[in-house]
């Protein structure tokens, strides 16, 4: 009885995987065993980059806002506080939008949140 081996499935992984490698510098784009182990590890790099990628843009709204509130004579954390008080439920990227894309609808923001400091 002849020997089964499998070769064309083995070839198609490994064309797969290296596809996957492809621009990577030396043998990790050319040499499967080591092209394995950099695309496991780049899948890793990745999986944990989509958690940090939240945690990097809320930082950059939150940049934002503080910019566009101290030119408008307010400190980021007293404006917050103040939304909060008046229920204003607007998240970091919406307030973040209005400072970049509507400063006249972000100054009335901050107006209403400079009036209920003041209270």
């Amino acid at each position: 009885m002849p020997r089964v081996v499998n070769a064309v499935a083995t070839k198609k992984r490994r064309k797969r995987l290296l596809k996957r490698a492809r621009g990577y510098f030396g043998n990790k784009s050319r040499l499967f065993r080591y092209a394995r182990e950099e695309v496991r590890r780049a899948d890793a790099f990745a999986y944990r980059d989509r958690k940090r990628k939240k945690t990097a843009m809320r930082g950059l709204w939150i940049i934002r806002i503080n910019a566009a509130c101290r030119q408008n004579g307010i400190q980021y954390c007293r404006f917050i506080a103040a939304l909060k008080k008046l229920n204003i439920n607007l998240d970091r990227r919406a307030l973040s939008e209005l400072a970049i894309g509507d400063a006249e609808a972000f100054g009335t923001i901050i107006e209403k949140a400079k009036a209920t400091l003041l209270q």
